[in-house]
């Protein structure tokens, strides 16, 4: 058990028959009433958000979770395949536990599986991936790091905006957090 004003930006907890993890969180102290914790919670297995406020009293209940390193393998257009690298198991996960990061995902790429009680829970994604371009409109010569930018197609699929001095077949560097590019790679 731990108590509400213990709660942290990724902390893990069981309420309401489900588990969830803590996205924000904001302590108040209002003049003459009791203190409160206002906090921004993401369910484990369908990604529903919601926000909930607690007496500064309250007791959740914390959950531990096992990170496994996995290797992505294939989808199958609803689920994905993976290989865990020390046993050889290969679970599937739905895209919904994968989340919006399932479009940066490449053959072979070592991700983080989330797993509580022999379940799989979500998938950690590298912060960062290198992908090559598949798909861009030609650089033209004078265009600058500050010119603008144009939509460029990687190899997995995912289209995210880049300079306009990229052209095709070039390695780019992109979070996968915010499907943001960061550079060449």
């Amino acid at each position: 058990m731990i108590s509400v004003t213990e709660l942290r930006y990724g902390s893990k907890v069981e309420m309401d028959g489900g588990l969830w993890e803590c996205l924000e969180y904001q302590h108040q102290k209002i003049g003459r009433g009791g203190a409160k914790v206002v906090a921004k919670f993401r369910h484990l297995e369908t990604g529903t958000i919601v926000e909930r406020s607690f007496n500064a009293t309250e007791k959740l209940h914390d959950i531990f979770i096992d990170y496994r390193k996995m290797q992505y393998l294939f989808n199958d257009g609803e689920h994905y395949t993976f290989m865990d690298l020390e046993t050889y198991e290969q679970p599937t996960l739905s895209a919904a536990q994968i989340g919006s990061a399932a479009k940066f995902l490449k053959e072979s790429m070592e991700v983080t599986v989330d797993y509580y009680q022999g379940r799989a829970l979500k998938v950690t994604m590298p912060n960062v991936v290198e992908l090559f371009i598949t798909d861009t409109q030609p650089g033209v010569k004078g265009d600058t790091v500050s010119g603008g930018s144009k939509p460029a197609t990687l190899e997995t699929g995912a289209v995210v905006s880049v300079p306009l001095f990229i052209d095709l077949g070039e390695k780019v560097r992109v979070d996968t957090r915010t499907g943001e590019y960061l550079g060449r790679a």
